[in-house]
C-alpha cells in the first residue's frame, strides 16, 4: 500500500558517540536498508560534523513515522523532530546513456 504523505525527520545525535552507540551502527544500517527496500524510507543523510541526521519517510501519519523511528537501533540515543512535508522533489537517478559509436 502506497503511503499518502511524506515526513522529514531531523535527528540530533549525542555529543559523545559512546561504544554502545557505535556497536549499534551495523544494526541501524540493516534496518535503514530494510526500510528503503520496503519503500518506507526515501532519503537518509548524516553530518557528523554537525551531529545531525535527516531522513524522509513515506507514511500515512506522524504516528506511523514515530513507530518506524522507534524501531531504529540508534533512536534511543537521538532526539527526533518530525515535520509533515507539503511536497518533496528530488532528481531521479538515471542510468548512464551509452553510445554505440
Amino acid at each position: 500500500m502506497q503511503s499518502d504523505y511524506q515526513f522529514m525527520v531531523d535527528f540530533t545525535l549525542p555529543e559523545t558517540l559512546t561504544e554502545k552507540f557505535l556497536q549499534n551502527i551495523p544494526h541501524q544500517r540493516a534496518k535503514v536498508n530494510r526500510l528503503f527496500r520496503e519503500g518506507k524510507l526515501v532519503t537518509y543523510s548524516l553530518s557528523l560534523e554537525n551531529s545531525k541526521m535527516w531522513a524522509v519517510f513515506n507514511a500515512n501519519s506522524e504516528f506511523e513515522v514515530k513507530e518506524m523511528i522507534s524501531t531504529l537501533p540508534l533512536s534511543e540515543f537521538m532526539e527526533a523532530k518530525v515535520s509533515s512535508l507539503t511536497f518533496f522533489n528530488s532528481m531521479a537517478e538515471e542510468a548512464p546513456v551509452f553510445s554505440m559509436n
